[in-house]
């Protein structure tokens, strides 16, 4: 929505189609240009198809927010392998697919923007029960610096924005309604409260905006000062 609202034609993709459908009608009764490419990032073929699928309509690839992730609560020593895969396809291995596809055609135009969706949860701290979760993003935060030094030459920057808790149902504990969701983290967060949605969006704008031309891998956290 925020790409959009700036005046970028978007590209939707996800494993939904009724969350993708929600949110190119949300983008056209905004005014802006969206289309909709079902995907499942942990699929190669899948990715590969997204990134065509997007030059044929719109016209090319300039920005690209890796944002694919799940979670799945549980102590280490508890978690059976298909957990722990379906974890780490989806949340790192996921963005390691996009960013390939992705820088190759940004290869081939002259450059772009890329954003990954990290977490405060990884590289900066932890918790009992994440484990799964906190390796698959303290490897995107990773792998995020690592791809910038390598494409930086090629015009292409590479940057990751990791969020503390979000006022989406993902950050809700089992249960855990909206309210009691504010409510815990009055006390919990030093912030006294959890991010919105546009806060997040905010912060990727900015790092593909030409205003952070010179921030090439960068981790930017916004959590509150959870990590601190």
């Amino acid at each position: 929505m925020g790409l959009a609202a700036e005046g970028a034609a978007v590209a939707v993709a996800g494993r939904r189609a009724d969350a993708l459908a929600e949110t190119i009608d949300l983008i056209e009764a905004a005014g802006g240009q969206g289309i909709a490419v079902p995907t499942d990032v942990t699929r190669e073929r899948d990715v590969e198809q997204l990134v065509a699928t997007t030059v044929d309509a719109l016209g090319g690839l300039d920005i690209a927010v890796n944002d694919a992730g799940v979670h799945r609560p549980g102590l280490l020593a508890d978690l059976d392998e298909a957990t722990w895969q379906s974890v780490i396809s989806v949340n790192l291995t996921g963005t390691w697919l996009s960013m390939k596809h992705e820088i190759g055609q940004m290869r081939r135009s002259g450059g772009g923007a890329i954003v990954n969706i990290a977490s405060n949860l990884g590289a900066h701290a932890r918790l009992p029960g994440m484990g799964a979760y906190v390796a698959s993003k303290a490897g995107v935060s990773a792998l995020t610096r690592n791809a910038a030094l390598e494409y930086i030459d090629a015009g292409i920057r590479i940057n990751a924005v990791s969020p503390g808790p979000v006022d989406t149902p993902m950050s809700y504990r089992p249960g855990e309604s909206r309210a009691d969701w504010k409510n815990r983290l009055k006390s919990t967060n030093p912030a006294g409260r959890g991010a919105t949605v546009q806060e997040i969006a905010d912060a990727a704008l900015w790092l593909v905006s030409p205003a952070a031309g010179f921030t090439v891998g960068h981790d930017l956290v916004i959590d509150g000062g959870a990590s601190s």
